[in-house]
């Protein structure tokens, strides 16, 4: 009677041991972990789910929108297992509506704000808002995105948000309204600072987090991943020294 054949995996694992390999601490089964993330976050979530793939064999499939439009698709039955938003509110509210295992939210970033052009001189501070040298600002929908709404709030402490409503191009999240500035469709925009924190081109101001509310980003382990090793493993490494160190490259404050 024939043996049975080994999997492709046992037989790599049993020449690693045969020819003495170093191991490292990967799970008894690798599994894809399908996580909603905020746009903003785009690129910080890509090279921690690089590490995390790295550190534990397991597989991450990213999907990216504004924290609105991601939480509109959890609450009509997406695939989803890990929610990062931008926000407070709506993983709290995944929580509090049955979507979310209660006792996993946690802040893992403090985003900031940015006024940025790709036009070297046309930003410098608070001062151009009050110009005309602009005919198009874009910010990200307020309705969907946290950065949208502290986009608002920035424009509205300074007293100008009459004076330029007019001129407002809003993108469906701040990915798109980053678009929009890069592609020079607005001039200048309010952008995640994250966007703009590996390069210097343009011209740009940070704005102070004392003009608008902060924009605390929370994490939830949704209930379709209440069972899945490798989604509690991705949630607990979002929490660690290597996902901190990516968060800070990016411009992202200190969470402790």
């Amino acid at each position: 009677m024939p043996r049975p054949r080994r999997p492709v995996w046992y037989l790599v694992c049993a020449l690693a041991v045969a020819l003495g390999a170093p191991t490292i601490a990967t799970p008894a089964f690798a599994d894809l972990v399908r996580i909603a993330v905020a746009s903003n976050f785009n690129e910080p979530a890509r090279e921690i789910s690089r590490l995390f793939e790295q550190a534990t064999g397991h597989t991450v499939s990213m999907s990216t929108g504004s924290t609105g439009q991601l939480y509109a698709q959890i609450t009509q039955d997406a695939p989803f297992e890990v929610f990062l938003a931008a926000d407070q509110l709506r993983p709290e509210a995944a929580v509090a509506e049955g979507y979310a295992v209660d006792g996993t939210r946690f802040t893992y970033a403090t985003g900031r704000l940015a006024l940025f052009s790709t036009q070297p001189a046309l930003v410098r501070d608070a001062s151009t808002l009050h110009t005309t040298s602009f005919t198009r600002i874009a910010i990200a929908n307020p309705a969907t995105a946290p950065y949208g709404a502290a986009a608002v709030a920035v424009l509205k402490a300074l007293g100008v948000y009459a004076a330029v409503e007019a001129r407002i191009v809003y993108g469906s999240n701040i990915a798109q309204t980053f678009q929009f500035v890069a592609t020079n469709n607005a001039e200048l925009g309010f952008v995640a600072l994250s966007q703009i924190a590996g390069h210097r081109r343009g011209s740009r101001w940070v704005v102070p987090q004392d003009l608008h509310p902060p924009i605390a980003q929370d994490a939830v382990l949704l209930q379709r991943g209440a069972s899945s090793d490798a989604a509690r493993a991705f949630v607990a490494f979002l929490q660690g020294p290597q996902a901190a160190a990516v968060k800070a490259r990016y411009g992202y404050d200190h969470i402790d």
